[in-house]
């Protein structure tokens, strides 16, 4: 699919280009627990992604106006996945300048794109992203711990990355002291992805981080 050709002749051009690392804040304090639900933490399609003509549809909604920001939201991730990362920038940028500052779409379109860059390689932007979407929750979001470990465990970032992953095992030790749980507990994952937070889960199992 040529979402260039199909999108850019509509696309609202916002003055500069999106930088990632332009949400980056300081890492949140961690919690003892994460029971919270998050309905954030979901992506984001006006359309199923197997409908024919996806683009040409998803283009007719922005167009109307009818479900415009999951549609500019999901063109964004086709962009992505196409590998025409400023494209899918611009649509991101778009579909948050339309949304207010702090509310619950903003946190899940910022959740959204973390996900697009963490799978283009970029787990610095998805960790900057994740941790805004996640300071932004008024409880304690149940998605952060496994989450925000994987990004630092892909960055280096091991011993943060082990802290994040305890809080997890904190949480509910049944279901996260075992990757055997992975594709139940975490069904949107990639299979890499899960096979990576299976060595965090692995180097936490050989020294468990003590809390506080």
């Amino acid at each position: 699919m040529q979402v260039i050709r199909c999108v850019a002749g509509g696309l609202l051009l916002l003055a500069g280009l999106f930088c990632s690392t332009a949400w980056a804040q300081g890492m949140p304090k961690i919690a003892e627990f994460y029971f919270d639900d998050d309905t954030a933490a979901r992506p984001i399609q006006a359309l199923p992604p197997e409908q024919p003509g996806l683009v040409d549809q998803l283009m007719k909604l922005r167009e109307r106006g009818r479900k415009g920001v999951d549609a500019t939201v999901q063109l964004a991730g086709i962009a992505y996945a196409e590998g025409r990362g400023e494209l899918a920038a611009k649509l991101y940028q778009e579909a948050l300048a339309s949304v207010s500052e702090n509310s619950l779409q903003s946190r899940s379109i910022r959740w959204n794109q973390g996900w697009d860059l963490y799978r283009q390689g970029d787990a610095e932007g998805a960790l900057a992203l994740w941790t805004q979407a996640a300071s932004g929750t008024r409880g304690n979001a149940s998605w952060a711990p496994p989450t925000l470990a994987l990004a630092l465990w892909a960055l280096g970032r091991r011993d943060e990355a082990l802290q994040w992953y305890a809080a997890a095992v904190r949480t509910e030790p049944e279901q996260w002291n075992t990757p055997a749980r992975f594709p139940q507990l975490l069904p949107l994952w990639k299979d890499e992805e899960r096979a990576r937070l299976a060595e965090v889960q692995q180097a936490w199992a050989a020294d468990p981080p003590a809390w506080p």
